[in-house]
């Protein structure tokens, strides 16, 4: 999870639609089912590809200039990534990019196929080939999530586009393009390479009791915190439901964080969003 670059990657690279048994999740990429049925963690997805484009080129290096300019680029990237193919004449969303093919090949096809609604046709696929690797939760709920999920995508990207300073919209307190490439700029370049914790956290964190099962989530946990962490702030936005993603599984969500020690990882949630602070004493 400190990797963004990494992570970037993984949003704009074609994904390995493969598995060796059924707790092998390669083929969903840096998803989720319930991040897919749920339309959650895009906000987090939505910032790494704006830093991605604002401040990197395509082998990951800084870019000279100033990120400002590449606002309206980034912007067209974000549309690429979303692009659904829409045959309306006059629609009232524009939500078909296929024209930014050739300045964005990895994003968008042709055909209007943006990266994100070509892996979900290609999940579905696989799992409709490969039914028995899905959990059974996932099975029962499968037919009704992949059923008409096109048209549902086409109102959430909808929402993305609407401006920054629309009023009296649904979309008013959704995640926005606009709001997206503002944080974006504020959090600048991605970091290229794991954050390392220094030997004393580490030693620090060794001597506390933490279950073995929830040891690596443990110390993931205290590396993301060091990264992000404000040196005139404590407290740092935890994404949840990307931290599933990275693990490919919710069981970091429903049975290892519930269990980390309260006293070291505390919790709280303000305005929505979850929070969290690493003590080591």
């Amino acid at each position: 999870m400190t990797n963004e670059w990494a992570e970037f990657k993984e949003y704009t690279d074609k994904p390995q639609y493969t598995s060796k048994s059924k707790n092998d999740k390669t083929y969903m990429g840096r998803f989720t089912f319930d991040m897919i049925k749920d339309f959650t963690g895009f906000n987090r997805i939505f910032t790494i590809l704006a830093r991605g484009y604002l401040f990197h080129d395509k082998d990951g290096n800084l870019l000279h200039g100033d990120p400002y300019d590449r606002i309206e680029y980034t912007k067209k990237a974000l549309c690429a990534w979303c692009s659904v193919p829409d045959r309306s004449i006059n629609p009232k969303v524009k939500v078909d990019y296929r024209e930014l093919t050739d300045e964005f090949p990895e994003l968008v096809d042709s055909k209007g196929n943006g990266w994100f609604i070509r892996h979900i046709k290609n999940l579905f696929k696989f799992c409709n080939e490969h039914f028995e690797l899905l959990s059974k939760p996932v099975q029962r709920s499968f037919d009704n999530v992949s059923s008409g999920y096109t048209m549902q995508w086409k109102k959430r990207v909808g929402h993305f586009l609407v401006p920054i300073f629309a009023r009296n919209t649904k979309s008013a307190w959704g995640t926005r393009f606009d709001d997206v490439i503002a944080d974006a700029l504020e959090a600048g370049p991605l970091r290229t390479e794991e954050y390392v914790l220094p030997d004393e956290i580490k030693r620090k964190l060794s001597e506390c009791e933490i279950p073995n099962k929830c040891r690596r989530n443990a110390e993931d946990l205290t590396a993301f915190y060091y990264a992000n962490k404000q040196d005139d702030f404590d407290w740092v936005v935890l994404p949840i439901v990307n931290f599933n993603a990275y693990y490919r599984s919710t069981t970091f969500e429903k049975n290892h964080l519930p269990i980390l020690p309260k006293n070291i990882f505390m919790r709280e949630r303000i305005h929505g969003l979850c929070r969290f602070k690493v003590v080591l004493y």
